[in-house]
This record gives structure tokens, C-alpha cells and sequence, in this order.
């Protein structure tokens, strides 16, 4: 079968790291380590386990970080290459083992790409206590391999398929899946169920730290989990003041259809949102400037990097919540002066999983997919740019690249 196919080398990282400062995007071309090839289908390892045909499947920013090697290091234990990237998938059922009793041959289906115990071998009485509570995305065996057999051996480390050089992702026409990861999307077209995995982060979030009705919220970020972000808290019948922070406009008009109650630029407009609020500015004797009451209770940051976490902090509430949702990393030169200067708390999120919902426990992806159904909310429309495998080069560049594409969402379809 055909699959982009990516490996962690000491020439890929020199190359990346030397062309970083000129020519970053140059990874996400030929000079990257990533390549379009024919490999071996992978083979179901057990009786509870499902062949895929890949139908979609969405390129995350954390794939354009990997791809040109400017990820973080630290997570570099939990993860095994070579590997085909891709974790927003949407596929068909194409046959499973003699155990497979939650889905059916033909079934479009969305898959969770977090790696549990169970997919890793261990019976329910040996799960780790993130599994037991239903949060594979924090499984505590990531770093070890599993009992799992595959044709070269126990299934690898990894936290998550794409990752893992046992479990292909979605950048390749076919793929297999344990059962308890797939999730039936019959009800919606193929572009909304690739969407359900980054919206699922955006709904996790909303449900671990739910708005207030009298506290305005703001979202930093243009891109999917911010704009998915807006979309849940209004889905999840908040009502009360959302200001979405985006760069372009049509970034803009996508957060206004999806709930925003009004949009601004970084920069001064934010700083007048902020004013609004109530609170008042003031100019140190050196430094930029800080700002005393008003401010915003609840605020995510949807993109992780040293000026967006700097802003967060400034526009924070006295004991005000920060959600981090971007990709954080190692962060130069933040001052973390107002974290304990007024008392903030700051949580960040990976993934999504058991949920108290309604009165029920059910899975993100559950929960995101019934919310789609009641709101109705075209969501689809994230969905911008869409690419054939043979042109992955392509998709790479445009989701690199915002500015310049005007993507959203870029989604390679096999």
C-alpha cells in the first residue's frame, strides 16, 4: 500500500535545524525526510482488532512540528520510528478478527488515536490508573513496550498511533485499529468525521473548565482547536461573552458562524477588548505594559507560543483560568510574574476521553458527535484545503504555511 513515511534521523535534525533560521519550510519538501512509498499492509496483531481503509484524514500542526523537527524533544521517549504520520482519521471498516463485536464490516468510522493498555496487551485488572479511569491519552505505559505481538516483535512505545512504528496513521491508504478505539460516524460526511478528533480536544477542554455565564471568555488562536473551542462552548450552551482572538479575515468569519460574539486582531484591538473589560493600563519604568482590574476569567490559548502565553497571563483575571490547549514547549524568556501575582490557575489538556455528560460517562468523541447532530453547525467548512496522497507535498506546504495558503484545516484524502 502506499504511505507517507517518516523517520527521526541525525541528518534529518541537522538539515532541519540549519535550514531553520532561512528556509524552515524547506522539511516540508524534498530536502525533508518524509517520503510517498510502498510498504508492507499491516496485518491485524490479535482477534479484537480491525483492518481500515483510510477516507480522510486531517494534518496537524503537531505533524508540520515533526515533520521539520521543531517539535519539543522531551516527548521523543514516548513515541517509536520509523512511523506514518496522521491521528485525524476517518475510515471504513474493511474486516477485523473473530472477537470484533463493536463494529461492522462497511461502517465509516472515526478512530481515537491514543494508545491504551488494552491495545498494548494487559488484561483489565493489569490497566494503569489513567486507563482505568478511561484517559488513554495519559496512559502511564507509553514509554514501554506492550505484550501486543507484531511480525518484529512486542508492539513498540509510543502514546499514540502516527507516532508508533507498530501503527500507521492516517497518511496512508489503509491502517489497523484496535475495536475500543473506533467510533461509528454513518450520520456525517467524511469531512466532518476527520474533524472529530481536533474538536474533541476543543470539547474536552469546555467540559474540564466550563464557563461562567456572568464571565467573558477568550479564545487565542486562528486555527482548529481555537475555532473548534468556539464552536463547543456555544454547543455546550454556554451563552455569555466569547471575544476570538484571529489574524485574517476569513479566520474571523469562521468564528463568528461558529459563535463568537465579536473578533479581534492581536495587538491593539485585543488591548481594547481588554479595556472593556474594566481593566486599566499602566507603563512600568521599563518593559511592556501591564494592566489592573477587569480582565478576562477564562481564557485559552490555542497556540502555545511565548507571545501567546505572555498574553494570557496580561489578560487574565484576578484568579482567572488559563487554558492551554497549543502545543507548549520550551518558552524563552516568559515572565511568569502574574501566575502568582493574582493568583492564576493554568491547566493544559491532552487529548480527550471519559466524560461525565448528561448524567451519563461517555466519550469525547461521543459527546462531539452528538453535539454536532443537535447544532447542526457546519463545521465542515474548517475543512479548506484537501489533498490525494500523491500530492502530500502539497498539503504539507499549505498547512505550514497559514499565512500564505489561507488554510484552516488541510485534509489528505487516499
Amino acid at each position: 500500500m502506499r504511505a507517507i513515511c517518516f523517520d527521526v534521523t541525525v541528518a534529518g535534525y541537522l538539515r532541519a535545524r540549519a535550514l531553520a533560521r532561512v528556509w524552515p519550510a524547506a522539511m516540508l519538501g524534498r530536502l525533508g525526510t518524509a517520503s510517498l512509498r510502498e510498504v508492507p499492509e499491516p496485518r491485524l496483531p490479535g482477534p479484537e482488532w480491525v483492518e481500515l481503509e483510510v477516507l480522510g484524514c486531517g494534518v496537524c500542526g503537531t505533524d508540520i512540528s515533526t515533520f521539520t523537527y521543531s517539535v519539543s524533544t522531551a516527548l521523543e521517549p514516548f513515541g517509536s520510528f520509523p512511523a506514518v504520520l496522521g491521528h485525524e482519521v476517518v475510515a471504513r471498516v474493511a474486516g477485523g478478527g473473530d472477537a470484533v463485536d463493536l463494529v461492522e464490516v462497511g461502517q465509516r468510522v472515526a478512530v481515537d488515536p491514543m494508545i491504551s493498555c488494552a491495545m498494548r496487551g494487559f488484561a483489565d485488572d493489569e490497566t494503569c490508573a489513567s486507563c482505568r479511569g478511561g484517559h488513554a491519552a495519559t496512559c502511564l505505559r507509553s514509554a514501554e513496550e506492550g505484550r501486543t505481538a507484531f511480525a518484529d516483535g512486542p508492539i513498540g512505545r509510543g502514546m499514540m498511533i502516527g507516532y508508533h512504528r507498530d501503527l500507521p496513521g492516517g497518511f496512508a491508504e489503509r491502517m489497523v485499529a484496535h475495536q475500543s478505539q473506533l467510533y461509528p460516524v454513518d450520520d456525517i460526511d467524511n469531512r466532518t468525521a476527520a474533524l472529530i478528533e481536533p474538536l474533541s480536544i476543543a470539547v474536552h477542554a469546555v467540559l474540564s473548565s466550563p464557563a461562567r455565564e456572568d464571565e467573558p471568555v477568550l479564545v487565542i488562536g486562528s486555527g482548529t482547536i481555537a475555532l473548534g473551542v468556539v464552536w463547543a462552548l456555544r454547543a455546550t450552551g454556554f451563552r455569555g461573552e466569547v471575544i476570538a482572538q484571529t489574524k485574517r479575515p476569513h479566520e474571523a468569519r469562521l468564528a463568528e458562524r461558529l459563535g463568537a460574539s465579536g473578533t479581534v486582531k492581536p495587538g491593539a484591538e485585543a488591548r481594547k477588548a481588554l479595556l472593556a473589560t474594566g481593566a486599566a493600563a499602566h507603563k512600568p519604568i521599563v518593559g511592556a505594559e501591564v494592566y489592573a482590574g477587569g480582565g478576562f476569567p477564562l481564557i485559552f490559548d490555542c497556540v502555545g507560543n511565548r507571545a501567546s502565553l505572555d498574553q494570557a497571563l496580561r489578560f487574565a483575571s484576578a484568579r482567572g483560568r488559563i487554558v492551554v490547549l497549543g502545543c507548549a514547549a520550551r518558552v524563552p524568556d516568559l515572565d511568569l510574574t502574574w501566575l502568582w501575582a493574582r493568583e492564576l490557575s493554568v491547566r493544559g489538556f491532552m487529548g480527550y476521553g471519559a466524560e461525565q455528560w448528561r448524567g451519563r460517562t461517555s466519550h469525547t468523541f461521543e459527546v462531539t458527535r452528538e453535539l454536532l447532530g443537535e447544532t447542526g453547525t457546519e463545521v465542515s467548512e474548517l475543512v479548506t484545503h484537501t489533498f490525494p496522497l500523491s500530492r502530500f507535498r502539497e498539503a504539507l506546504r499549505a498547512a505550514g504555511n497559514h499565512r500564505r495558503s489561507g488554510a484552516v484545516k488541510v485534509q489528505v484524502e487516499p
